[in-house]
């Protein structure tokens, strides 16, 4: 059903999804407002496949043909062509909003629209269009080449058309899908985050060690990393953005993020991508 696909966000999430949806064959355009960041995720997308090749699960011949059905682009226009768009800008809201207004007037009117969005309301973000029926969540887990797991997410207005064609479409990406009712934090980062926050909780009342926090996480319950060193590979800003919409959305105390978290925040801590979080990366 789909030919090309438009990716919204050439940041750690959308070069991961234009590489997957590249890797199976299908035209991409990858937009990004910065050269930069385009760039990058163009070299970065290289990379993976070239390491993915190293560990057989794609011939190194192959690599040339996927590279070369991605074409970056710095103008959204571009994705007039576009029967299906992803969206995984920064999670913001009123970004967003304004990007699937734009994307409304672009794209034909039979295109999907699809948000990348761990947390913020398709039912919303489909109200910001004349398409509400085709505006669906599509949640990829970061890194999206190695994690099985799309989460899908109809809004109040998601037809079931849309719903089958996007179920079917990553069934065709290798993918196992999770569907969530459109509430704060869909499934994963509804359970995720509060654990993560309760976690910094732990840190931020002296109850333990980041390292020691990490360790009795990752060994007691078989997590493959503790919720500390999580955050900061999520990005700290990103955390606290979906603890806010947890407690704006449920007005339930239970989801106020913690102070430490929205100090580190502030001082510009947000993790691996800064060099600074709960750990250090600077070297």
């Amino acid at each position: 059903m789909f030919k090309v696909v438009g990716v919204i966000g050439a940041g750690q999430m959308g070069s991961g999804i234009a590489h997957v949806f590249a890797q199976h064959a299908y035209q991409v355009l990858l937009y990004d407002i910065s050269q930069a960041q385009l760039d990058k995720a163009l070299k970065s997308i290289e990379q993976n496949l070239e390491r993915q090749a190293r560990k057989g699960v794609i011939f190194t011949t192959s690599i040339e043909g996927i590279m070369a059905r991605i074409t970056a682009t710095k103008d959204l226009k571009d994705f007039a062509p576009c029967d299906l768009v992803v969206e995984a800008a920064t999670e913001n809201e009123n970004l967003k909003f304004e990007l699937f207004k734009k994307l409304d007037e672009i794209v034909a009117q039979d295109a999907i629209l699809a948000s990348n969005t761990s947390s913020i309301s398709i039912t919303r973000i489909a109200a910001c269009t004349r398409r509400p029926d085709k505006v669906i969540g599509m949640h990829f887990m970061n890194p999206v080449p190695i994690m099985a797991l799309v989460e899908v997410i109809r809004g109040l207005g998601t037809s079931e058309e849309t719903f089958q064609a996007i179920g079917a479409l990553v069934a065709r990406l290798g993918k196992e899908m999770a569907v969530a009712k459109d509430y704060p934090g869909f499934i994963v980062n509804r359970v995720l985050i509060p654990m993560i926050n309760e976690a910094i909780f732990a840190l931020y009342e002296g109850i333990a060690t980041a390292e020691d926090i990490d360790k009795g996480m990752k060994l007691g319950t078989n997590q493959p990393m503790g919720p500390l060193v999580l955050a900061d590979f999520i990005g700290l800003d990103t955390v606290l953005a979906i603890c806010n919409v947890l407690h704006d959305g449920f007005k339930d105390p239970k989801y106020r993020p913690c102070p430490l978290l929205v100090n580190m925040v502030n001082a510009g801590y947000l993790g691996k991508k800064s060099g600074k979080g709960f750990y250090d990366y600077q070297g």
